[in-house]
């Protein structure tokens, strides 16, 4: 079954439930997808829809941000609880000893010894994480290795 299709299935569900908050944030996952198959001008894979999905994550984790930076705790405790409803539909994060094996063997492969080289490490390990590791946390880690 496809992200889309358990959004569409769990949207359902949500109904029945009367589950306002989820059936909001679902709907909000489904439209993010449709946007982005008209961008694209064809169907999502798989890596797309995880894609769509880690983004509208990762302005939640910016918005949570801007709402504690703000003293807006209330608004802040709204984004957790979407931002707790998104996570189910992405793959679990890779542990951090399974990112930095995978950016040692990409350095090695790529001779990669200067941050001239960043942008080639990052695309390359974000290719072979397959949407289980954050942009953020990769490059960090890339910037850190190649600094030192």
């Amino acid at each position: 079954m496809s992200l889309q299709e358990r959004l569409t299935e769990d949207m359902k569900a949500a109904m029945k439930a009367g589950e306002k908050d989820t059936l909001g944030v679902i709907r909000r996952a489904i439209a993010a997808m449709k946007n982005a198959r008209i961008d694209k001008k064809a169907d999502l894979d798989e890596q797309d829809e995880i894609k769509v999905v880690r983004s509208m994550a990762k302005q939640h984790r910016e918005s949570i941000e801007q709402f504690r930076a703000a003293g807006r705790e209330d608004l802040a405790t709204k984004e957790e609880a979407e931002l707790k409803i998104l996570s189910v539909y992405l793959p679990p994060e890779m542990d951090e000893g399974q990112l930095d094996a995978i950016i040692d063997e990409v350095m090695a492969e790529t001779g990669a010894s200067s941050m001239k080289d960043m942008g080639t490490v990052i695309k390359a390990v974000m290719a072979r994480t397959a949407g289980q590791a954050e942009g953020g946390v990769v490059s960090a880690k890339v910037k850190e290795r190649l600094a030192g």
